[in-house]
């Protein structure tokens, strides 16, 4: 066992909940490593600029695990195991250090859902919330059904997801557009949270194409007492929006309909952007190449590599018009597979040389699969590129 992996060991051994690896060795690495101890393992979350990913990690696996992920690639590592913090240094030559302190009171508190603690969630638990009691999450009383927790808790995801980027919204206004709005769980739980939780005066209108869906969402947010929160009937593509557009989210609109949805947040000048796409087979009906063939061979990878590339050039296009975005890892509370959510903030500032920069890399790829995005065309029939 070397002295990083003898030193590794001591932390784990002792308890530790929570730890984070820092001061990456190049530029490939992720920027930081966060492993934290849930109820049953441990998971890291990798940190790149605009992504995470995940990894659960078996507890009798741990040591050999982190230092697979750290070795000769960063150069500081901090733990804490509820009395101690314990900080190990590597030198760029390699040589390690080692030391311990005692832990200060609030530096880096156990996560709420490790141990015996009880997770604290942005949804009280113990209050009654109608929707979620008539989606058969809570009972009457405000409980949580035991066999609805892991939806419960998808939600709560969604919600830090979104309370990530509302922690320094200015204004005690919030209006929002969801489009394909379909069922509309979320959209009555974001509701709830942003009225009754965050206590803003929000305004929804929920959008879709079908009208029973519309009819009964109307009659459950009347039920309610949700008194700014309408459904329309109404499509993507051309909708006017009748207030200044905070938020827009849109939550698995299928193909070119989260394109449509993402120029309409652009044009109309929405401070935040939530979507997660799905059905994307634009791309994966024009793509050819010559040079990457290996890609399109093969259906299941052709359609895999589609999506993503689809997913990609979204980010880099809302980079270009001036939102901060990240591509995160998404499950959604229905259990349908994982999805990746595009997360968008407007920035203030975008110099010309970074946005030419993202626009010549969305270029390059349409030059090389000879596809024409939906989303680019529509931004550059506006004048937005």
């Amino acid at each position: 066992m070397t002295e990083l992996e003898e030193y590794l060991k001591v932390a784990v051994d002792a308890g530790m909940y929570k730890m984070v690896i820092s001061k990456p060795i190049g530029k490939d690495n992720f920027r930081k490593i966060v492993v934290e101890k849930k109820e049953k393992f441990y998971q890291a979350a990798c940190y790149t600029e605009q992504q995470v990913f995940h990894q659960n990690i078996k507890p009798n696996e741990a040591v050999d695990a982190i230092f697979r992920l750290i070795s000769g690639k960063y150069m500081q590592i901090n733990a804490w195991d509820g009395s101690r913090e314990h900080i190990i240094l590597i030198s760029k030559k390699g040589n390690v250090s080692y030391r311990n302190q005692r832990q200060e009171p609030g530096d880096a508190k156990p996560g709420n859902d490790s141990h015996n603690r009880k997770k604290k969630y942005l949804l009280n638990q113990d209050t009654v919330i109608p929707p979620l009691v008539d989606m058969g999450i809570f009972t009457a009383e405000g409980k949580i059904v035991r066999s609805m927790y892991d939806k419960f808790r998808q939600i709560n995801r969604f919600l830090e997801t979104v309370e990530d980027v509302m922690r320094d919204y200015p204004k005690d206004r919030l209006n929002i557009i969801d489009f394909g709005c379909g069922k509309s769980y979320l959209t009555f739980i974001l509701y709830y949270y942003f009225s009754e939780v965050k206590k803003l005066d929000v305004h929804i209108i929920g959008l879709d194409l079908k009208a029973e869906v519309i009819e009964n969402c109307n009659k459950a947010a009347k039920k309610y007492g949700y008194e700014n929160l309408h459904f329309e009937l109404g499509d993507i593509n051309g909708y006017k929006a009748p207030f200044p557009v905070d938020m827009v989210v849109t939550l698995h609109a299928c193909d070119t309909a989260t394109d449509y949805a993402l120029y309409n947040a652009i044009q109309w000048d929405a401070k935040m952007i939530f979507s997660v796409p799905c059905c994307q087979h634009e791309l994966n009906r024009q793509i050819q190449t010559e040079q990457f063939s290996l890609l399109t061979r093969y259906g299941i990878v052709k359609e895999r590599f589609s999506a993503l590339a689809t997913d990609a050039i979204r980010a880099n296009l809302l980079e270009a018009c001036g939102y901060k975005t990240q591509l995160l890892e998404f499950i959604d509370f229905s259990h349908t597979p994982k999805n990746i959510l595009i997360r968008s903030v407007q920035k203030k500032i975008v110099p010309r040389a970074v946005k030419q920069r993202y626009l010549r890399e969305v270029e390059r790829l349409m030059e090389e699969f000879h596809f024409t995005p939906t989303l680019y065309q529509l931004l550059q029939e506006a004048g937005r590129l």
